[in-house]
């Protein structure tokens, strides 16, 4: 079932519905293991451990995942957390209305330009639509550039470095205010 949709001026539509973890895990499997996935910390999973993970979050009471599409293809994953029980418990003063967030573009043979932004956008436009939500807590790992460009892109803030178990992070944040000043306004954007 659709959760929900947007319309990119440039793009078309994007969609999200909820992960179906066993019925997902093989298209999944492709894109966690991927080498430009390396950063979801997935590259030797099978794909019985993808369900497994998927099947654990899905049975988590803070933590969800949700299968992207874009004009009406399988073309991405997002997580939606409670960064006060899930991720950072500890590492971040959460505050009532923060909402923890993780996405990954499926691999392509051929790149279209601007598509990561459209998804990044998509999923904090789709975050933002719960009117509870009122900031987005993101935490990557500190080498990875080319998220830490996407996030500033769309409004988040550095908070600063982070030690988690698996990795080394940057804790950032991005209110519904800097999210809609760096879309000019516009969710389609």
């Amino acid at each position: 079932m659709t959760v929900f949709r947007r319309v990119d001026d440039r793009l078309g539509e994007f969609a999200l519905r909820t992960l179906d973890p066993d019925g997902d895990a093989a298209l999944l499997h492709g894109w966690v293991t991927h080498p430009k996935a390396a950063f979801w910390l997935m590259q030797d999973a099978d794909v019985a451990r993808v369900a497994q993970e998927y099947r654990r979050i899905a049975a988590h009471p803070h933590h969800d995942a949700y299968l992207g599409s874009w004009r009406g293809r399988p073309a991405f994953l997002a997580e939606r957390y409670d960064p006060a029980h899930v991720e950072l418990v500890g590492l971040h003063d959460a505050a009532d209305g923060d909402v923890g967030m993780h996405f990954l573009c499926a691999p392509a043979d051929t790149p279209v330009h601007g598509f990561t932004r459209a998804v990044i956008t998509t999923v904090m436009a789709w975050l933002f639509a719960d009117p509870a939500v009122r900031r987005v807590v993101v935490e990557p790992d500190v080498r990875n550039h080319a998220v830490h460009a996407l996030n500033a892109a769309v409004g988040f803030t550095v908070v600063g470095p982070i030690r988690k178990p698996e990795k080394d992070a940057l804790l950032s944040v991005c209110t519904r205010e800097t999210f809609l000043a760096a879309t000019r306004g516009d969710l389609t954007a």
